[in-house]
């Protein structure tokens, strides 16, 4: 009897602590060429990790409370695989290489949640890869890969970005298109965004929507441009690295990352500092970043951020073309100076988003955002000094059901969003520097809200179509009270609606062409009706205009080049322009209407693409926009330009580049902008010079024992040492038209991600 206590005591003690372990093993390969891919990374969701060997092949033994693990290499698509218990456990995965995951890719864009290629609509994707091939000190170079967008960096984080023309109305910062950054509107209730408040390593991808979206992201005829931040990965991880470069570039980051089947969190800090290659262009930005994720059921998921930045930079100004011949380092002289003045950007400001994405049935589901900003500025600029403090609040819900008409597969969308947000602006005599006489005292109230609706029918053939709505409403309310009687303005501008229509064909699995019309309507931002002199610009009207696009996109040649081609036809009524006065002061008005036709083309050719190789990897890529616009009626005082180039917009653009990776873990990518001669006014008498500059970074990049990861780098920009102007001044006064970008420079670093086991 004592001994069957004995063995059965051990068989209820013992056995379930072996069965409680499973061996799993595997072999991973690479979808497209079936090769084995050696150093992929094997995690599992309890933290456990190994490498595939060189023939591809894992094996490792997981506890009972392990769900799920994690394969991923760079260059490929990370897959996740439940695990199954039992005692050996054998898997075969295949990943997916990045530059070939057209179709694969699921873009939010129009929130259908589709597969690129099963998605109408003018859409570009960067990529973390594509961000990382610089050296991450701004979004600058990784965005203008993209055909149709160009941003401008008129001084360190002063920020330009244009859509198929939209700099037409941005002397300076983002208007005209919408940003939002994890699902959460970026782009305040007045109009503009302060994208230079965040740090390029802080986003993980930009999916870029051209033209007027007419639906789902209300009123707008620029574009949509949607940030998504970094977010923790499985297990826990720190990390440090720091990058150096030309003229007194210094950029330290630190992060930390911890996350299991149930939550995770990122926490990162940046600060860059730059002494500036022109005078009066220093710049300081620290950024934190605080990027929680929880998974609290199958059917809830809930993520957030915080970001608080501190950010300051000085204000060289445009200069003559003379002046830029002469000696493009130096800042803009004169009675108003930006040495003399000391203008400068001083910018302080947190933004904090909530977001729950809730599934009620596998048919029905609501995503809901709520966020709150509050920003300070100080802003000394050339004729006068500025002083703002803005507090904002607003929320977005959008629902989506998918049912059947008919056996006909059919998914509607609907929701709303609203923004509003309170400034008190004043402005200053600018006294080289300090705060002088009070001009202006203004209290701004900023409102901002659409509702939407979306529906989407799969039909016979192939066919996919779909037909959204939007009713847009904005209005602006000031107080001035540093005037005798307080003067109270309110504009209020009328509901509009902006409907647009798709139909999508896939031709076959790997093409399809798509074909849409839509509406748009952008009302003037804050910065437009109240300018920097302190003027009321009561006579301003909202923009309108329709959009008329076509596109293929896909892959051939054994899925090696990858494809997307898109012509458009945008007409533009109210049209929103910008002129400087004497004292360098922007001022807007509404020209008459434009014409745009343009055709954009984005290439990726893999020439190798074999993990197991020396050269693992052999790809090249281009993008080129061709842009035909025209004003089509615009008349000012006695001067016809009717038939002229759009200002600021470049008549053709194109970028080439390489990528090389071998299996070792040394890396090389180089890069090649075109840009043709620019009109700098709108009489077309003035241009910017054609350039070419070319960037190139090489480094080693390796995952030691599972665990540490290094990266070693150093790379060059303006390789030829061009000479151009990168965020040109429109009809600037004087002649003032240059803010000229930095000569030949180099930059170098080291990063280190350890993960714990």
């Amino acid at each position: 009897m004592k001994i069957r206590l004995l063995l059965s005591f051990f068989l209820l003690v013992i056995c379930p602590a072996t069965m409680a372990q499973t061996i799993v093993k595997g072999v991973v390969r690479n979808a497209q060429s079936q090769q084995t891919i050696p150093g992929a990374i094997v995690k599992v969701s309890t933290s456990q990790t190994t490498q595939t060997a060189t023939d591809g092949s894992y094996s490792l033994t997981v506890p009972a409370q392990a769900t799920y693990l994690i394969i991923s290499h760079i260059g490929f698509v990370a897959d996740t695989i439940t695990i199954e218990h039992g005692q050996t456990i054998v898997y075969y995965t295949e990943l997916q290489p990045r530059q070939n995951i057209l179709k694969e890719v699921k873009v939010q864009g129009f929130e259908t949640n589709r597969p690129l290629l099963q998605t109408a609509g003018a859409i570009s994707i960067v990529d973390s890869d594509v961000i990382q091939r610089s050296d991450e000190s701004s979004l600058v170079r990784a965005v203008n890969t993209v055909p149709g967008v160009r941003m401008d960096e008129r001084a360190p984080a002063s920020y330009r970005i244009s859509v198929r023309g939209s700099t037409l109305r941005s002397p300076y910062g983002i208007r005209n298109v919408k940003l939002y950054f994890n699902g959460i509107p970026l782009t305040e209730a007045n109009g503009t965004a302060a994208l230079n408040l965040l740090d390029a390593a802080s986003i993980e991808s930009i999916e870029i929507l051209k033209g007027p979206t007419a639906s789902v992201y209300g009123a707008g005829t620029g574009g949509t441009v949607l940030l998504e931040p970094k977010r923790g990965q499985l297990g826990a991880s720190i990390g440090a690295g720091i990058t150096m470069g030309s003229y007194g570039f210094q950029k330290y980051a630190a992060t930390a990352s911890a996350g299991s089947a149930k939550n995770n969190v990122l926490v990162q800090y940046t600060h860059q500092q730059y002494d500036g290659y022109r005078e009066q262009s220093a710049f300081d930005r620290k950024v934190l970043l605080i990027s929680p994720e929880f998974y609290v059921s199958d059917k809830q998921t809930i993520t957030s951020h915080i970001i608080y930045s501190d950010l300051y930079y000085e204000l060289p100004g445009g200069i003559t073309k003379e002046q830029y011949d002469a000696n493009p380092r130096q800042a803009r002289g004169g009675e108003f100076g930006s040495v003399k003045q000391q203008t400068a950007m001083n910018q302080e400001g947190i933004n904090i988003g909530l977001k729950q994405d809730y599934r009620f049935t596998d048919n029905f589901s609501n995503s809901t955002a709520i966020y709150s900003l509050h920003r300070f500025r100080d802003h000394p600029f050339n004729t006068d000094y500025e002083r703002n403090a803005n507090q904002e609040y607003g929320g977005r819900s959008s629902f989506t059901y998918k049912t059947t008409i008919a056996t006909l597969p059919a998914t509607y969308t609907f929701g709303g969003e609203f923004q509003r947000g309170f400034e008190a602006a004043r402005t200053y005599d600018n006294n080289s520097g300090s705060v002088g006489a009070l001009r202006t005292d203004d209290e701004v109230t900023a409102k901002t809200g659409f509702v939407f609706s979306q529906a989407e029918l799969e039909l016979p053939s192939d066919f996919i179509f779909t037909a959204a709505l939007s009713l847009n409403d904005t209005q602006y309310e000031i107080i001035r009270l540093a005037q005798a009687p307080t003067i109270n303005y309110t504009k209020d501008f009328e509901a509009v609606l902006s409907p647009r229509v798709a139909l999508l064909k896939r031709l076959t699995d790997q093409i399809s062409a798509h074909a849409s019309i839509s509406s748009g309507f952008s009302p003037p931002t804050e910065e437009e009706i109240l300018t920097s002199d302190g003027n009321l610009n009561e006579d301003l009207e909202a923009e309108k205009g329709t959009n008329y696009e076509l596109g293929v996109r896909g892959y051939s040649l054994q899925n090696r080049l990858s494809f997307d081609v898109v012509g458009f036809y945008f007409r533009l009524k109210e049209t929103i322009v910008s002129r400087q006065d004497a004292s360098s002061v922007a001022v807007f008005r509404n020209v008459g209407s434009t014409s745009q036709k343009g055709l954009e083309t984005a290439l990726n050719y893999s020439i190798i693409d074999a993990p197991a190789n020396a050269v693992s990897l052999f790809k090249v890529w281009g993008s080129y926009t061709f842009n035909h616009f025209r004003f089509k009626e615009y008349q000012q005082d006695e001067d016809d330009f009717s038939g002229n180039k759009l200002t600021g917009i470049a008549p053709h653009t194109a970028t080439a580049g390489l990528d090389l990776a071998t299996n070792v873990g040394l890396y090389f990518n180089a890069t090649a902008n075109y840009t043709e001669k620019i009109p700098l006014n709108d009489e077309n008498t003035v241009y910017a010079d054609r350039f070419v500059v070319i960037g190139a970074k090489a480094g080693y990049r390796k995952t030691i024992a599972g665990q540490l990861q290094l990266d070693v780098f150093a790379g060059v920009d303006n390789l030829t040492n061009e000479t151009y102007s990168l965020g040109n001044d429109l009809n600037a006064f004087g002649g003032r038209f240059y803010q000229p970008a930095p000569d030949r420079n180099y930059f170098g670093g080291i990063s280190l991600n350890y993960s714990f086991k």
